[in-house]
């Protein structure tokens, strides 16, 4: 089974916020989680995956797409094979550069880069302390 890192809904606050849009086809979302209460900026390939502002979204953090938990090698393999990006919309493969551990009332700050897709999210220390730095992670988002 694999190892789940991070699970929640989120709801689109804003979109491009400070009102820069730096890329055509890129957007920044502004959000925020139902469950645990984590803000989070997130770069997405807008011409894709459009969002809008209120709408909610499932996102998922995890080190494998194969659901039994085996590590990838972070390359596509095409093939017949089961995959937990099947029942996901939108995927993104990165790195975890940065993490500022937080301690009492001190929020805790993942970074990730997506191949220059940048993500943001803080929150509860709690329900940071699975990740590692420099840990390969996947992204999977779908509406819902």
């Amino acid at each position: 089974m694999v190892e789940i890192l991070f699970d929640d809904i989120f709801r689109v606050e804003k979109l491009n916020p400070d009102d820069k849009k730096l890329f055509e086809k890129v957007t920044r979302i502004e959000a925020r989680s139902e469950r645990f209460d984590m803000f989070m900026h997130l770069d997405i390939n807008s011409e894709l995956y459009p969002l809008k502002v209120g709408q909610k979204f499932a996102l998922l953090l995890v080190p494998t797409l194969n659901p039994d938990g085996t590590p990838d090698t972070g390359y596509y393999v095409p093939g017949n094979r089961q995959s937990l990006a099947d029942n996901f919309e939108y995927v993104m493969y990165g790195k975890l550069y940065k993490i500022s551990e937080g301690s009492g009332r001190e929020k805790a700050e993942l970074n990730i880069s997506f191949g220059g897709l940048l993500m943001m999210m803080k929150g509860d220390h709690s329900h940071c302390n699975k990740f590692e730095l420099d840990q390969r992670l996947y992204l999977l988002m779908r509406k819902v």
